[in-house]
């Protein structure tokens, strides 16, 4: 249950508009509903500030859609990760609504406008073109949190002069995602020039020696800059959600 409707219903509780036995029968589903496929957790929204998110990848695309009508049902807007074009498509055409992202893999119906943050913009940078998926699926998570996505996007090591012609927007970012493969050097170089928070997310991009990105993972996680904290191999979802909960606890 999104936390603006508790609040409004509680506003007409307090007011006399709605009676107590009326709140608690709306109140009665949290905080969870068991539909069969899934028992759909709807008091994460009031726990975590975030509806819960579905990861699409293993789900078929009906239980995707049955998960999707039961979090819609209760006025939260709906996130799907992982998902590729063949099963979008028969999303699409059972789900009213949902709009798909190839280069992302995700899909979403939104149906109110996200909470309005106080934050400042989250920077989300690549290393390179072929990271821009994986930051794509942090930029649609960061918007269906209420967060303001700033990419900066191919500006690795390689040619490190292209980064730093960007410093200055860098340093306006309440939080800086950097995405990054093959021996994913760039969260140290940015770590070093900001004081925001850096989440690093290796990815699978590389050469054999890239080891399908735990190359890139063992390099952040031995980041010689200090504080830069580093999340799964590809898993730009999980940066995203790191952003939200730093800056949730701030108040933004």
């Amino acid at each position: 249950m999104d936390p603006r409707d508790v609040r409004e219903l509680l506003e007409r509780v307090r007011s006399g508009d709605v009676t107590v036995e009326s709140a608690l029968e709306g109140l009665q589903e949290l905080p969870f509903r068991d539909i069969g496929v899934a028992a759909v957790d709807h008091h994460r929204a009031l726990r975590q500030g975030v509806p819960e998110i579905i990861f699409g990848q293993g789900k078929t695309p009906e239980q995707i859609i049955r998960i999707a009508e039961e979090i819609l049902r209760t006025g939260q807007n709906v996130l799907v990760t992982r998902i590729e074009p063949e099963k979008a498509e028969r999303i699409t055409a059972g789900l009213p609504g949902f709009s798909y992202s190839s280069l992302a893999r995700t899909g979403k119906v939104a149906h109110r406008p996200a909470p309005e943050r106080l934050a400042g913009p989250v920077a989300v940078i690549t290393a390179g073109t072929s990271d821009i998926p994986i930051a794509e699926e942090a930029v649609e998570t960061l918007l269906a949190v209420g967060l303001q996505p700033d990419r900066v996007y191919d500006v690795g090591v390689a040619g490190l002069h292209r980064l730093l012609s960007r410093s200055e927007q860098l340093r306006r970012a309440a939080v800086v995602i950097v995405i990054a493969g093959m021996e994913g050097a760039l969260p140290s170089v940015v770590g070093g020039l900001v004081a925001a928070p850096v989440i690093a997310v290796p990815t699978s991009v590389g050469y054999g020696a890239a080891l399908g990105g735990f190359t890139a993972l063992f390099s952040m996680l031995t980041s010689c800059a200090s504080g830069v904290v580093v999340v799964n191999i590809d898993s730009g979802f999980g940066a995203a959600m790191a952003a939200h909960r730093m800056l949730l606890d701030r108040g933004q």
